[in-house]
Protein backbone atom coordinates (compact mmCIF):
# COMPACT_ATOMS: atom_id res chain seq x y z
CA UNK A 1 0.00 0.00 0.00
CA UNK A 2 1.21 3.76 -0.32
CA UNK A 3 0.52 7.33 0.88
CA UNK A 4 -1.58 9.16 -1.18
CA UNK A 5 -1.07 6.54 -3.13
CA UNK A 6 -2.61 4.31 -0.65
CA UNK A 7 -0.74 3.20 2.09
CA UNK A 8 0.81 0.18 3.52
CA UNK A 9 3.52 -1.81 5.17
CA UNK A 10 6.57 0.01 4.52
CA UNK A 11 8.43 -2.97 3.18
CA UNK A 12 5.61 -3.43 0.40
CA UNK A 13 4.44 0.27 0.29
CA UNK A 14 6.04 3.32 -1.87
CA UNK A 15 8.06 5.94 -0.33
CA UNK A 16 6.12 8.83 0.62
CA UNK A 17 8.60 10.22 2.72
CA UNK A 18 7.42 12.18 6.04
CA UNK A 19 3.63 12.32 6.71
CA UNK A 20 2.32 15.96 7.49
CA UNK A 21 -0.89 16.10 10.06
CA UNK A 22 -4.20 15.68 8.99
CA UNK A 23 -4.27 16.74 4.67
CA UNK A 24 -6.87 18.58 3.45
CA UNK A 25 -9.54 17.34 1.04
CA UNK A 26 -8.13 20.54 -1.25
CA UNK A 27 -7.59 19.69 -4.92
CA UNK A 28 -8.58 16.22 -4.73
CA UNK A 29 -11.07 15.02 -7.69
CA UNK A 30 -13.49 12.34 -7.77
CA UNK A 31 -14.62 10.86 -10.89
CA UNK A 32 -17.94 8.21 -10.94
CA UNK A 33 -16.54 5.40 -12.91
CA UNK A 34 -18.04 2.12 -14.00
CA UNK A 35 -15.47 1.28 -16.82
CA UNK A 36 -12.08 1.34 -16.80
CA UNK A 37 -10.07 1.01 -20.21
CA UNK A 38 -6.50 -0.14 -19.45
CA UNK A 39 -3.07 -0.45 -21.83
CA UNK A 40 0.51 -0.39 -20.63
CA UNK A 41 2.91 2.01 -21.48
CA UNK A 42 6.73 2.12 -21.63
CA UNK A 43 8.13 4.30 -18.99
CA UNK A 44 9.97 7.94 -19.45
CA UNK A 45 13.62 8.34 -19.92
CA UNK A 46 15.19 9.47 -16.54
CA UNK A 47 18.24 12.00 -16.79
CA UNK A 48 21.57 10.23 -15.52
CA UNK A 49 21.74 12.59 -12.65
CA UNK A 50 17.62 12.48 -11.74
CA UNK A 51 18.64 8.81 -11.76
CA UNK A 52 21.64 9.44 -8.94
CA UNK A 53 19.70 11.82 -6.90
CA UNK A 54 16.38 9.35 -6.85
CA UNK A 55 19.18 6.71 -5.51
CA UNK A 56 20.49 8.79 -2.89
CA UNK A 57 17.00 9.64 -1.55
CA UNK A 58 15.93 6.06 -1.81
CA UNK A 59 19.11 4.88 0.03
CA UNK A 60 18.69 7.42 2.83
CA UNK A 61 15.05 6.33 3.39
CA UNK A 62 16.36 2.86 3.55
CA UNK A 63 18.69 3.81 6.22
CA UNK A 64 15.93 5.17 8.24
CA UNK A 65 13.15 2.53 7.47
CA UNK A 66 14.94 -0.53 6.73
CA UNK A 67 11.88 -1.94 6.46
CA UNK A 68 11.34 -0.16 3.11
CA UNK A 69 11.47 -2.68 -0.56
CA UNK A 70 12.26 -1.32 -3.81
CA UNK A 71 9.26 -4.19 -5.16
CA UNK A 72 7.76 -3.74 -8.35
CA UNK A 73 4.13 -1.59 -8.75
CA UNK A 74 2.44 0.34 -11.41
CA UNK A 75 2.41 3.90 -11.91
CA UNK A 76 -0.16 6.00 -13.86
CA UNK A 77 1.23 7.31 -17.17
CA UNK A 78 -2.14 9.36 -18.12
CA UNK A 79 -5.80 9.28 -16.97
CA UNK A 80 -8.51 10.76 -19.20
CA UNK A 81 -12.17 10.67 -19.83
CA UNK A 82 -13.14 9.12 -23.02
CA UNK A 83 -17.38 8.89 -22.29
CA UNK A 84 -19.65 9.33 -19.67
CA UNK A 85 -18.74 7.11 -16.36
CA UNK A 86 -15.32 5.91 -18.52
CA UNK A 87 -11.89 6.70 -17.87
CA UNK A 88 -9.14 5.50 -20.42
CA UNK A 89 -5.90 4.81 -17.97
CA UNK A 90 -1.93 4.17 -19.16
CA UNK A 91 0.04 2.11 -16.42
CA UNK A 92 3.84 1.93 -16.36
CA UNK A 93 5.98 -0.49 -13.97
CA UNK A 94 8.08 1.06 -11.98
CA UNK A 95 9.51 0.17 -8.35
CA UNK A 96 9.05 1.48 -5.21
CA UNK A 97 12.12 3.58 -5.59
CA UNK A 98 10.76 5.88 -8.13
CA UNK A 99 8.87 7.55 -6.25
CA UNK A 100 11.63 8.67 -4.49
CA UNK A 101 11.55 11.25 -6.97
CA UNK A 102 9.36 13.59 -5.70
CA UNK A 103 12.09 14.65 -2.98
CA UNK A 104 14.72 14.84 -6.29
CA UNK A 105 14.46 19.07 -7.19
CA UNK A 106 13.29 19.31 -10.72
CA UNK A 107 12.93 15.96 -11.27
CA UNK A 108 9.16 14.07 -12.63
CA UNK A 109 7.74 11.36 -10.89
CA UNK A 110 4.79 9.36 -12.23
CA UNK A 111 1.69 9.06 -9.87
CA UNK A 112 1.05 6.56 -8.22
CA UNK A 113 -1.91 4.02 -8.66
CA UNK A 114 -3.10 2.17 -5.79
CA UNK A 115 -6.95 0.35 -5.03
CA UNK A 116 -8.71 0.76 -2.08
CA UNK A 117 -12.37 -0.39 -1.05
CA UNK A 118 -15.49 1.09 0.82
CA UNK A 119 -16.11 -1.46 3.19
CA UNK A 120 -19.89 -0.31 4.31
CA UNK A 121 -21.67 -1.68 7.56
CA UNK A 122 -25.23 -2.29 7.56
CA UNK A 123 -26.17 0.68 9.66
CA UNK A 124 -24.38 3.03 7.05
CA UNK A 125 -21.24 3.79 8.52
CA UNK A 126 -17.93 3.47 7.06
CA UNK A 127 -14.40 1.51 8.10
CA UNK A 128 -11.23 3.53 8.21
CA UNK A 129 -8.02 1.91 9.16
CA UNK A 130 -5.17 3.40 10.92
CA UNK A 131 -1.64 2.28 9.64
CA UNK A 132 0.98 0.41 12.12
CA UNK A 133 4.33 2.13 13.26
CA UNK A 134 6.26 -0.64 11.00
CA UNK A 135 4.66 1.21 7.66
CA UNK A 136 6.07 4.05 5.34
CA UNK A 137 3.17 6.29 7.00
CA UNK A 138 2.82 5.09 10.56
CA UNK A 139 -0.68 6.37 12.57
CA UNK A 140 -2.28 7.56 8.98
CA UNK A 141 -5.79 6.84 8.66
CA UNK A 142 -7.21 5.71 5.37
CA UNK A 143 -9.06 3.20 3.73
CA UNK A 144 -8.11 -0.38 3.49
CA UNK A 145 -6.09 -1.29 0.08
CA UNK A 146 -2.81 -1.19 -1.74
CA UNK A 147 -0.35 -0.25 -4.23
CA UNK A 148 -1.30 -1.61 -7.78
CA UNK A 149 1.05 -4.76 -9.07
CA UNK A 150 2.02 -5.64 -12.39
CA UNK A 151 0.79 -8.70 -13.78
CA UNK A 152 3.23 -11.86 -13.75
CA UNK A 153 4.27 -13.29 -16.68
CA UNK A 154 1.55 -14.16 -19.28
CA UNK A 155 -1.46 -12.41 -17.07
CA UNK A 156 -3.25 -8.65 -17.91
CA UNK A 157 -3.83 -5.90 -15.83
CA UNK A 158 -7.38 -5.43 -16.28
CA UNK A 159 -10.85 -4.58 -14.56
CA UNK A 160 -11.00 -8.18 -13.06
CA UNK A 161 -7.71 -7.87 -12.31
CA UNK A 162 -7.61 -4.69 -10.33
CA UNK A 163 -10.96 -6.17 -8.59
CA UNK A 164 -8.98 -9.61 -7.67
CA UNK A 165 -6.04 -6.57 -5.87
CA UNK A 166 -8.51 -4.77 -3.89
CA UNK A 167 -10.44 -7.71 -2.76
CA UNK A 168 -6.76 -9.44 -1.86
CA UNK A 169 -5.80 -6.45 0.17
CA UNK A 170 -9.61 -6.61 2.24
CA UNK A 171 -8.88 -10.56 2.87
CA UNK A 172 -4.84 -9.34 4.19
CA UNK A 173 -5.41 -6.40 6.06
CA UNK A 174 -8.74 -7.12 7.71
CA UNK A 175 -9.37 -10.81 6.92
CA UNK A 176 -12.56 -10.01 5.12
CA UNK A 177 -13.55 -12.76 2.81
CA UNK A 178 -14.99 -11.18 0.06
CA UNK A 179 -15.02 -12.54 -3.46
CA UNK A 180 -13.93 -9.34 -6.28
CA UNK A 181 -17.19 -9.95 -8.69
CA UNK A 182 -18.42 -8.50 -5.17
CA UNK A 183 -16.51 -5.81 -5.45
CA UNK A 184 -18.31 -2.48 -7.69
CA UNK A 185 -16.15 0.16 -8.54
CA UNK A 186 -17.76 3.24 -7.55
CA UNK A 187 -15.18 6.03 -7.80
CA UNK A 188 -11.56 7.05 -9.16
CA UNK A 189 -9.51 9.85 -7.33
CA UNK A 190 -6.58 11.78 -8.01
CA UNK A 191 -4.72 13.60 -5.34
CA UNK A 192 -1.48 14.66 -3.92
CA UNK A 193 1.22 13.97 -6.29
CA UNK A 194 -1.52 12.91 -9.12
CA UNK A 195 -1.60 10.02 -7.06
CA UNK A 196 -4.67 7.64 -8.50
CA UNK A 197 -7.08 5.73 -6.57
CA UNK A 198 -9.27 2.75 -8.10
CA UNK A 199 -12.34 2.56 -4.92
CA UNK A 200 -13.97 0.09 -4.71
CA UNK A 201 -17.69 -0.69 -2.73
CA UNK A 202 -17.62 -4.10 -0.84
CA UNK A 203 -21.10 -5.28 0.18
CA UNK A 204 -22.19 -4.52 3.70
CA UNK A 205 -21.53 -6.50 6.95
CA UNK A 206 -22.10 -6.10 10.88
CA UNK A 207 -19.79 -4.04 12.78
CA UNK A 208 -19.37 -7.52 14.97
CA UNK A 209 -18.02 -9.27 11.52
CA UNK A 210 -15.70 -6.85 10.70
CA UNK A 211 -13.98 -6.86 14.42
CA UNK A 212 -13.71 -10.24 14.82
CA UNK A 213 -12.28 -10.82 11.23
CA UNK A 214 -9.21 -7.76 11.60
CA UNK A 215 -8.98 -9.09 15.10
CA UNK A 216 -8.29 -12.42 13.80
CA UNK A 217 -6.55 -11.25 10.82
CA UNK A 218 -4.05 -9.46 13.48
CA UNK A 219 -3.46 -12.47 15.16
CA UNK A 220 -2.75 -14.58 12.73
CA UNK A 221 0.36 -12.07 11.39
CA UNK A 222 1.51 -12.08 14.75
CA UNK A 223 1.71 -15.93 15.20
CA UNK A 224 3.56 -15.91 11.78
CA UNK A 225 6.12 -13.04 13.88
CA UNK A 226 4.84 -9.85 11.22
CA UNK A 227 3.59 -6.69 12.52
CA UNK A 228 0.07 -6.23 10.93
CA UNK A 229 -0.05 -3.26 8.49
CA UNK A 230 -2.63 -1.60 10.36
CA UNK A 231 -2.83 -1.47 14.31
CA UNK A 232 -6.46 0.28 14.80
CA UNK A 233 -9.88 0.34 12.88
CA UNK A 234 -12.87 2.98 13.40
CA UNK A 235 -16.33 3.07 11.82
CA UNK A 236 -17.77 6.65 10.87
CA UNK A 237 -20.80 7.68 9.80
CA UNK A 238 -19.90 11.34 8.11
CA UNK A 239 -16.90 13.43 7.92
CA UNK A 240 -17.55 15.48 11.31
CA UNK A 241 -16.92 12.13 12.74
CA UNK A 242 -13.43 11.84 10.86
CA UNK A 243 -12.40 14.55 13.35
CA UNK A 244 -12.09 12.42 16.17
CA UNK A 245 -9.30 10.06 14.62
CA UNK A 246 -6.07 11.83 16.19
CA UNK A 247 -3.02 11.73 13.52
CA UNK A 248 -2.72 12.06 9.76
CA UNK A 249 -5.29 10.99 7.26
CA UNK A 250 -5.44 9.88 3.59
CA UNK A 251 -6.24 13.13 1.70
CA UNK A 252 -9.21 11.26 -0.11
CA UNK A 253 -10.53 9.79 3.31
CA UNK A 254 -12.79 13.12 4.17
CA UNK A 255 -14.11 12.94 0.30
CA UNK A 256 -14.52 9.50 0.36
CA UNK A 257 -17.23 9.41 3.22
CA UNK A 258 -19.07 12.54 2.38
CA UNK A 259 -19.47 10.98 -0.95
CA UNK A 260 -21.10 7.91 0.50
CA UNK A 261 -22.67 9.44 3.45
CA UNK A 262 -24.61 11.72 0.92
CA UNK A 263 -25.00 8.65 -1.43
CA UNK A 264 -27.35 6.68 1.33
Amino acid sequence: MNGCGGGGRARSGSYDGPVPETLPPVGIDLFDVERLLLAEAAEPPLPPQDAEARDRVWEMAVRANPTLFDGPVVACGELERTGPRIVRLSWVRVTYRHYALRRVPGATALPSLFVNVVQPTDDGRVLAARMSPSTAAPGRWQLPGGSVEPPRVGAVLDESALAGQAARELAEELGIGAAAEDLKLWVVTRGENGSIGLTYLAPVLPEATLRADFTAAAAAERVQGREPELDAIALVRSPDELVGLAGPHADYLEPIVRRFSGCR
